[in-house]
């Protein structure tokens, strides 16, 4: 016979379990909306700077018949070294957010491994590190608590160092890797080219619509100077892209979590009720049982 007290216990610890991930969705929920917020207005900065970015370009382009002659914008066609940055939670207990970008950064290893490729790992965020290192697997930088709290001037400094390896040619080309947010119920990788910037993402043979008027010397320094900006704030706006698809993650974790446990009270309970009633029953026989062995 199942033991009452057990059982009545069990269904007490599932309902406090069901209070805790209930106030963790509605705390996510509520993230949520901010980074969200964050993340439209971040768009539309990110766009402008997209547009000046091609405007430059473009006109440097239309000037040389060769192509752009910059350094941001030379690609290799057979990289021999590739720096892979990738952005996880600090946190857990947001269903596959983590596990997914993961198992696309140990993809795009693999592809680059099988082609000789030197693959270098820079980590931002605890649960990727963590794994990463359980693994063996070295990592060339690692940055926690940067994906759990954006910041302009951190995500700088830490995208400046990548970026500088790369305009000294010790490495070919730098990958983001990290799990974005497309609406409250569904996230999906992400897989950027920060260097060399990736021109099919440019509408460099579009006509020129601005009245912006670059001196031809200064087309480098300028260029260099946007394109530093769009590498800096590529990564930040990454990263709070991340954090809103971590929330919204986590806000459906906890919410099937508390509908689990509220599933799983109702079968306790029901579960108690038949153990109440066969304690009942047993009583009653034993009672009957006496009354006729004294007659």
């Amino acid at each position: 016979m199942a033991n009452l007290k057990e059982i009545k216990r069990k269904i007490g610890s599932v309902k406090n379990t069901q209070k805790t991930t209930n106030a963790m969705k509605l705390v996510s929920s509520a993230k949520l909306k901010r980074t969200e917020e964050l993340a439209k207005r971040s768009r539309v900065y990110a766009a402008k700077l997209t547009e000046l970015l091609n405007e430059i370009a473009g006109k440097m382009q239309q000037a040389n018949a060769d192509g752009i002659d910059n350094i941001y914008f030379k690609d290799v066609p057979n990289p021999k070294k590739v720096d892979i940055i990738f952005i996880t939670a600090d946190k857990g207990l947001c269903g596959g957010f983590n596990s997914q970008t993961i198992k696309r950064a140990n993809k795009l290893i693999e592809e680059f491994r099988i082609n000789d490729v030197k693959v270098r790992l820079r980590a931002v965020g605890r649960k990727g590190i963590d794994f990463f290192k359980f693994n063996g697997v070295e990592l060339n930088d690692e940055e926690i608590g940067l994906s759990a709290a954006p910041d302009f001037k951190k995500a700088s400094e830490f995208i400046s160092e990548v970026a500088e390896s790369y305009v000294n040619g010790d490495t070919d080309k730098i990958i983001l890797i990290h799990n974005g947010y497309v609406n409250m119920i569904t996230q999906e990788i992400r897989e950027d080219q920060i260097l060399p910037v990736d021109t099919s993402k440019l509408e460099l043979n579009s006509v020129a619509t601005s009245e912006l008027e670059v001196e031809p010397d200064d087309d480098d320094t300028l260029l260099d100077a946007l394109v530093k900006r769009y590498v800096e704030y590529t990564m930040y706006y990454s990263l709070i892209d991340s954090l809103a698809a971590e929330h919204s993650a986590r806000m459906q974790a906890m919410d099937a979590a508390t509908k689990n446990a509220k599933d799983m009270v109702k079968a306790l309970q029901v579960k108690y009720n038949k153990a109440r009633q066969e304690s009942i029953t047993t009583e009653l026989i034993e009672i009957i049982s006496g009354m006729e062995s004294m007659k």
